[in-house]
């Protein structure tokens, strides 16, 4: 199994980026997914998760309102749009991918994960 993701950046506080996490040697429709991150000394946490269908989305408070998950089963890919970054957001953003149906918000229930791309917003 390989998660490889894209779109990570720079920006300035206020602006957009989308990431992107293709999934290769899985079946993607039966995949739970979901997106982490992790700031410089700091654990690793959960940002937000989407069941298999896509029908169903989690998301920690932080980026409620903000950040978007969703998830192009016929393409095999993850996106996560996160609108409005404020520097808080700085952080290295993991996908992972699990085989529960539902939206998984345990770190520890994830078997899979990409490498992360960094995300900057500048204070």
């Amino acid at each position: 199994v390989q998660l490889v993701e894209s779109g990570g950046g720079s920006v300035l506080a206020g602006n957009s980026l989308k990431l992107s996490c293709k999934v290769f040697g899985r079946t993607f429709s039966r995949t739970g997914l979901g997106w982490f991150r992790q700031a410089p000394g700091k654990e690793r946490e959960f940002v937000a998760a989407i069941s298999w269908s896509g029908g169903s989305q989690s998301y920690a408070d932080s980026v409620k309102g903000r950040f978007t998950i969703s998830r192009d089963n016929a393409g095999n890919t993850l996106y996560l749009q996160m609108n409005n970054l404020q520097p808080d957001d700085t952080a290295v953003y993991f996908c992972a991918a699990n085989a529960d149906a539902d939206t998984i918000t345990e770190i520890e229930k994830y078997d899979s994960w990409g490498r992360g791309p960094q995300v900057t917003v500048p204070s």
